[in-house]
C-alpha cells in the first residue's frame, strides 16, 4: 500500500472516531437518568414498595420486603444495587463509576455513581438484574405471588 494510503485511512478511522465519540457525549450527557426516574421505574416493577428505614435521607426498594436498591438522598446522586458477585466483579473492573456497594456486602452490592458514563438503558438492566437477583431466592409461593400481580 502507498504512503498516501495509509495517510487516507487514518484520516478517515480518526474522523469515524471523533464522530462516535460525539455521539456518546451527547446521548450521554442529555441522557443521565434522575432520582424521579429511578423512582418511578424501580416502583413499576411488581411488589416493589418504597421505605425509609434507615432514616430521611436514604430511599429503599423492596420486593416483597428483600431489598434491592438503595439511593441517597444527597447532592452526588448513586444507588447501590444487589448484583451477582462474578458479574459484580467484572462491572467494576469495566465501568469506573461502579464501585464495592457503600455501607453494604462488596462481594453483592455495587454503588452506582451517576456521572453520565452509562445509559438509562444500561442502568434499567442492572436495576433489573437486582431485582432479579432477589426474586430468584425468594420462597417459591412468593415468586408466583408476583408473577400474578
Amino acid at each position: 500500500m502507498l504512503p498516501g494510503a495509509y495517510f487516507i485511512i487514518f484520516n478517515a478511522c480518526l474522523r469515524i472516531s471523533t464522530i462516535k465519540f460525539i455521539i456518546f457525549v451527547l446521548n450521554n450527557l442529555f441522557n443521565e437518568m434522575n432520582i424521579e426516574e429511578f423512582r418511578t421505574y424501580c416502583l413499576s416493577r411488581p411488589g416493589v414498595t418504597e421505605s425509609l428505614p434507615f432514616g430521611p435521607d436514604t430511599l429503599v426498594y423492596k420486593v416483597l420486603g428483600k431489598i434491592f436498591a438503595l439511593a441517597p438522598l444527597d447532592d452526588d446522586f448513586s444507588i447501590n444495587l444487589k448484583c451477582d458477585p462474578e458479574l459484580a466483579v467484572e462491572l467494576r473492573e469495566r465501568y469506573n463509576c461502579v464501585q464495592p456497594g457503600y455501607h453494604m456486602n462488596k462481594k453483592m452490592w455495587n454503588t452506582i455513581y451517576m456521572d453520565g458514563s452509562i445509559s438509562d438503558k444500561m442502568l434499567c438492566e442492572w436495576i433489573d438484574h437486582s431485582y432479579n437477583e432477589v426474586v430468584k431466592n425468594l420462597p417459591l409461593k412468593q415468586q408466583h405471588t408476583l408473577k400474578l400481580l
